[in-house]
């Protein structure tokens, strides 16, 4: 007699499927202007454009991300809402940085087995910061794939779809020498090194606060007291919102690098036009705990360092040196002057700040 298969039997829950969807209806719609012509539960998602239409030159940017291994520090520490701001905050950075305004998103969300509860929240948390950034959860997809993905674990990845004007596109191309490099407070790893940082810290009691692990002295730093699963948890911030005060206020800004993979060294060349470099002053802003605690355990190298986490700065500005003091001013405390454009072939060279 033949075996009778199923789609259930075969590891997928169409069941499991729809009870997701349901349970993050609400916060999906949440999102939702009056563009959102058809948005959960269509085959596509309907956005009305029209409005692009007061533009002279709209230019729509896009990008896609993933969050990567942050997601084994959420199964680990057992909280799910904030990785979907993370993917969220992520990509309104990566297009931000050729100065566009986030007009939709749409995330994927894949394990080997559907828990409906886990899926609804972390897309919950792409509802939050979606809302904060003033664009719609367009829809997205929910995969359940056994076999591809390994039991308890999920991917998770979005696209985003922005707009700028043609005229007020930042491509780096007016950077010269004598500009100045502004840093932004980033809030910890944001989405990127995680690979590294667990492999140094996947042996500690996650509970514990950065101060336990510090050397002596460090452990006095603002921030130590936070956990090691609350320091690797912390949500990749946005800078929607201090970009567009500079803009908003006419700063010259010529360039603006959001520090993901790769670090200062392979992100802020990637708006250097030809024949300029980079020099960042290290001591001239603060470095988090965080940070000092992956470097001291894993007798890690300062270029290696700089090489693959942001170390406390999410984001990179290039401003005239006239506009420096200005632009400082306006971010009130939240932005620091870390270094300056100068000739050369396009390396980053990080260096000590004398005092």
């Amino acid at each position: 007699m033949s075996t009778q298969h199923t789609y259930s039997a075969a590891g997928v829950d169409i069941a499991a499927g729809a009870r997701a969807v349901e349970l993050m209806s609400a916060a999906v719609k949440s999102t939702y202007g009056p563009q959102v012509l058809a948005g959960i539960g269509a085959f596509g998602g309907l956005f009305d454009a029209s409005a692009l239409k007061d533009m002279r030159e709209p230019v729509l940017v896009a990008s896609t991300d993933g969050v990567g291994t942050k997601t084994m520090v959420a199964a680990r520490v057992g909280r799910w809402d904030t990785i979907g701001q993370d993917i969220v905050n992520h990509s309104v950075n990566d297009i931000l940085v050729q100065g566009a305004r986030p007009l939709f998103f749409m995330d994927y969300v894949a394990s080997s087995k559907l828990d409906p509860a886990q899926i609804a929240t972390v897309v919950a948390g792409c509802a939050v910061a979606c809302c904060e950034a003033g664009c719609a959860l367009l829809g997205g997809e929910t995969a359940e794939m056994p076999g591809v993905y390994q039991p308890g674990e999920l991917d998770l990845v979005g696209t985003i779809v922005g707009v700028v004007e043609r005229s007020a596109i930042i491509d780096g191309r007016r950077i010269q020498p004598g500009d100045v490099i502004l840093g932004l407070p980033s809030t910890g790893l944001h989405t990127n090194g995680f690979s590294l940082a667990r492999r140094v810290l996947g042996d500690l009691d996650w509970r514990e606060p950065l101060a336990a692990h510090l050397p002596a002295g460090h452990g006095e730093t603002a921030g130590a007291q936070q956990s090691i699963g609350e320091a690797l948890l912390a949500v990749h911030r946005s800078y929607l919102k201090p970009a567009q005060t500079l803009l908003a206020a006419g700063i010259d800004v010529r360039g603006l690098a959001h520090i993901t993979g790769g670090g200062f060294v392979d992100n802020l060349p990637r708006v250097l036009p030809a024949g300029v470099g980079a020099l960042i002053r290290r001591g001239t802003w603060p470095i988090l705990p965080i940070f000092q605690l992956i470097q001291y355990l894993g007798r890690i190298s300062d270029a290696e360092m700089f090489h693959v986490f942001n170390m406390g700065l999410g984001m990179l500005v290039v401003v005239p040196q006239t506009d420096t003091d200005r632009a400082l001013a306006l971010l009130a405390g939240d932005a620091y002057a870390v270094g300056e454009i100068v000739a050369g072939d396009g390396q980053v060279r990080i260096i000590a700040e004398h005092r």
